[in-house]
């Protein structure tokens, strides 16, 4: 019996660790990936962005779904900055991997503005939404001005 909980346990650490582990087979995979997270990440952003502008009309249900995205997207780009990924098609500026701990505390800011525009969105108050895309939006351009090339 102990074996097999050992056992089990062993397997959930290592399933759990998976994406830590996670590697890139070449340094242009892992560009492909942020941007695609990116890229979706982006997307269902605009979705809230228009409503909270009144460019579309505004949905609770359609806010709280894209948010909800958006704050499990905010978490998956990180793991493509890895080393030598700073070459070929990308607009990543070399200050991310000079200046490691500010760009980490970018991407903490930027995840942590996702989380609270999430927890806006459920309350399906569109000030309140409005208040959080805000500041959402101002971290991800806080990050974009310092590390993205035009």
């Amino acid at each position: 019996m102990k074996l097999l909980a050992s056992f089990t346990l062993a397997a959930a650490a290592s399933m759990l660790s998976l994406p830590a582990m996670a590697q890139f087979q070449k340094p242009e995979d892992a560009v492909k990936y942020r941007k695609a997270a990116m890229t979706v990440m982006g997307a269902h952003f605009g979705r809230i962005g228009a409503m909270a502008s009144e460019k579309a009309p505004f949905d609770a249900k359609i806010a709280a779904e894209n948010a909800a995205i958006v704050e499990a997207m905010s978490k998956l780009p990180w793991a493509g900055f890895v080393a030598g990924s700073d070459k070929g098609e990308t607009r990543a500026k070399p200050e991310i991997w000079e200046e490691q701990a500010k760009f980490k505390k970018g991407a903490d800011d930027m995840q942590a503005a996702a989380a609270q525009l999430n927890t806006a969105a459920k309350t399906g108050n569109l000030d309140a939404i409005k208040t959080a895309f805000g500041a959402a939006g101002k971290s991800c351009k806080a990050c974009h001005d310092a590390y993205r090339k035009e």
